[in-house]
Formats: C-alpha cells, structure tokens, sequence
C-alpha cells in the first residue's frame, strides 16, 4: 500500500516540516520552504525473495592498499586539482556562477578523454544537442568517442548509460535531471537527492567518473543541501570575475588529492586555456616605485603564487570610515587595522581604506597578512616599498609576526622572478637554506617589518 504525504522543504539546507514556515529554523533564511509530496510505501513484513549477503569485518591490518588508477588529461591544471588525474569510479561535482565557462571547461575535458581513448558520454538537460554543438564547433572538439545526449528523465539516462557503458560521464547540470517516482518539480531537495544517490551508485557499481554540474546561490556556495557535497569524492568550484579572462579552479573536497588546490585558465575565443606561469600573470601590469602596493607570497595548495596587493587609505569626512576589501576577508582587513592602530600608532580612525588583490583571485590564508599591513601603512604615510620586495607572514592580535609553512617553495618563487629581497618571519628561517642570491629578512614584529619595508 501506498499513501502520499505533503511536506515542506527548505532549498538551502534541506530541513523538512509538516507545516509551511516564512523563515527555515535550520539556516534561518527565509521563503526558502517549498511544499513536496512524498509517497509513503508500507510493505507487509521482509520480501523472502531477496537475496541479502552479509560481510564479516576484516582487521584492517588485513586489507590491501593500492594506489588508485587514473586516467591523465592533457590539460595540466586540471590533472593538478583532481590530484594527478580523473579516478575511474569517481564522482565529482563542479559548481560556479552562470556563464563562467563550467560547460566550456568540461567538453573540452571530455574531447582531451577522448584523444587517450576514453568513450565519453555529455548529457545536457540545460542545452539542446545543436547548442552543443555550436560550442563544439567553437572548441574544435570533435571525436567519434564523445556521445552528446539531451536528457532530463533518469530512468531514460540510465538506459543510456546501459547501452552506451561510457568511460566518462558529463551531467550538465543535477538541477535539471528528475526521478520520475518523485512528485517533487526538478531541482528540489528530494529530486536532487535522489538524482545524486542513483548516480553515485551507477559510478562505483559500474565503474564510471561522472562529473555533476551544479547550480549555485547568489552567496556563491552550491546549491541544493549540503548533503550534496558529502556525497561526491570531490567538490570544484569553477571562479573567476566577470570583466577579466582568468578563470580559478579550486578543489575544496578531494578524496584521492589535497584540497585547496587551483589551477588557473584563461578564456579565449577558442575556449579555455591554462596559465602555466600564473605568478608571472598577476604580476605583468604592476606599477613600479607607487605606495600602497605590495607582492605577497602565497600558497594555493601546494602551489607557491606570487600576488600583488594594493591598498588606498584617503580621508573621509563620514563619521564611520569605509572598510572595503576585493580578493580577501573584509574581517581580516578590520583586525589589521586595528593592530595597526593600537600597536604602530596609525591614526585610521578617520581614514578610509580599500584593499585589492590584483587579477581577480581570492586569498585566504593567515600567511598575507603582513603584506596587507604594509601595504596600508604605505598608501597612508604615501611611502612606496621597494619594487623586488616580496613579504609574507602571520600577524597575531599583540603586533608580533607568526611563523608560516612552506618557506622554502614561497622564496624559490620569489628567486624565479627576479625578486631580490623577502620580508618575513624570523621564526620561518630554521630548517631549511635559502637561495645565495636572494636577502632574507626575518621580523618579530609588525614594527620590524614597516621599518625593514619602508625604511623608517
């Protein structure tokens, strides 16, 4: 017996109520409940018919380890980000703002799986088979191997599959894709947990990748519940602005690599091309000799990138100064401002500030805070730094520069680019030599640092 039952669930997080609510207890945002129907099925007793198999649990000093196959694309930055190539089996999910180029990225992905002899099956649920195809024309990307399908019923997709038994997989996008046995409209909570489950099933019992596009919020974050990306082995977020060419792949979910890793494309007529050198990118346009301007080294995963921060303090004559930072955590920006006030004396009280991470990324690791800090006392005394100072370090609440990991990799970067001097911190020089050509300065303090920076 069956019997239907109606319910509400919120679209952001998932949380479900027998009743309609203005505001979702679990996320506290609002008008986000959206009514579902859901069919209940009550069965008499255990099926006898089926067959269930029990496993024994196995010590694990027991179970073999081997390393996980993958199959090489011959886009190096993507390699990167998945951690040394797409694993057979795995599910991935993609995520990024609407015309950022998450379809253009993944057919070119399917047409290089191609050239090494993988079968590659594209379903688009968003774009009819001549829209793909005009971007294939774009892309130059033809192949017997790629298979284009323009599907939305999942039932239909896994006949598919079934047919074709593909090598890779391209489902473009999750919102789209709907369990028919479902009542829910596609790209509810329900449908796109239930899509996620039949796939994930489909890529670890027959042994295929599949790459999930999703859809995301007006905050960024993917939409959908977040049980989404706990399903997946990996999770890429496809970022980039609007009015500049680059375009950051960032991995903050891997299973089989490390997270936080990027790899970084260019977007041409031709599609997408990847930035081997991207250090020397950020740093092609960057004035020489101006103040408030600084080049910080930062890790992004295990990636040494080179940056440039610029920084404008004005005067204001509100009563509440502006705080405004591009590329890097308004917060952090506030706490550096403030130690810079209580502990070096600066009066920014009546000073607007605005901070840039030049090129469109998004820094977010402790390690560039000292470069913020000198770069806001230098637009304020309208001091330049030197033009081939490169600095980096943490800064903690009391004015003193903490340590920071992977020194070496950070100065080997700097030395490649002509960079002859580095601020950073004292307690990052142990355990490791620097290059002969390069002056090292180590600094306790954020007082240090100004005066080793800006020569007072």
């Amino acid at each position: 017996m069956s019997k239907q039952k109606t319910k509400y669930c919120c679209q952001e997080c998932g949380y479900e109520t027998p009743k309609w609510m203005g505001k979702c207890p679990g996320c506290q945002s609002w008008n986000t409940m959206v009514e579902e129907v859901e069919t209940v099925v009550r069965t008499q007793g255990m099926n006898s018919s089926v067959v269930r198999t029990k496993e024994k649990p196995t010590p694990i000093i027991q179970i073999e380890s081997s390393p996980e196959p993958r199959v090489l694309t011959n886009n190096k930055e993507l390699n990167r980000v998945l951690g040394g190539g797409i694993v057979p089996g795995s599910l991935i999910l993609v995520g990024g703002d609407p015309g950022i180029g998450k379809s253009t990225l993944l057919l070119q992905t399917s047409f290089a799986l191609t050239q090494v002899g993988q079968k590659v099956l594209y379903i688009s649920g968003e774009e009819s088979i001549k829209q793909t195809k005009l971007r294939a024309d774009r892309l130059n990307a033809f192949s017997d191997l790629l298979y284009v399908l323009c599907e939305t019923n999942l039932d239909l997709i896994a006949e598919a599959i079934e047919d074709l038994k593909p090598d890779f997989m391209v489902i473009d996008s999750i919102q789209t894709v709907y369990h028919p046995s479902i009542a829910s409209a596609p790209g509810t909570v329900a449908q796109v947990r239930e899509c996620t489950g039949h796939f994930m099933r489909i890529a670890k019992g027959q042994g295929i990748a599949i790459v999930l596009v999703g859809h995301v919020t007006k905050e960024g974050a993917i939409a959908g519940p977040r049980l989404l990306e706990h399903m997946v082995d990996c999770v890429l977020y496809f970022e980039g602005e609007r009015h500049h060419s680059y375009r950051l792949l960032r991995a903050v979910k891997n299973r089989f690599g490390s997270t936080n890793e990027i790899g970084i494309f260019e977007m041409q007529e031709s599609g997408l091309v990847e930035v081997s050198n991207p250090s020397e990118l950020f740093l092609s346009e960057r004035p020489l000799g101006v103040a408030g301007s600084t080049v910080v080294a930062s890790m992004e995963g295990t990636r040494p990138v080179l940056v440039e921060i610029q920084a404008l303090v004005s005067s204001t004559n509100f009563p509440s100064p502006r705080r405004m930072a591009t590329g890097v955590d308004h917060n952090r920006l506030s706490l550096i401002i403030a130690v810079l006030e209580k502990r070096m004396g600066l009066f920014l009280q009546n000073q607007d500030a605005y901070l840039n991470v030049a090129g469109g990324v998004k820094l977010d690791e402790p390690a560039v805070d000292l470069a913020i800090a000198i770069c806001i006392a230098s637009s304020f005394k309208d001091q330049p730094t030197r033009p081939y100072d490169v600095v980096f370090g943490e800064i903690g609440l009391t004015g003193e520069v903490r340590g920071v990991s992977r020194v070496d990799q950070r100065v080997k970067e700097a030395e490649k680019l002509g960079f002859r001097r580095v601020i950073m911190p004292e307690k990052s020089l142990k355990g490791w030599t620097p290059p002969s050509g390069m002056e090292i300065i180590g600094v306790n303090t954020v007082s240090e640092a100004l005066a080793a920076a800006l020569g007072n």
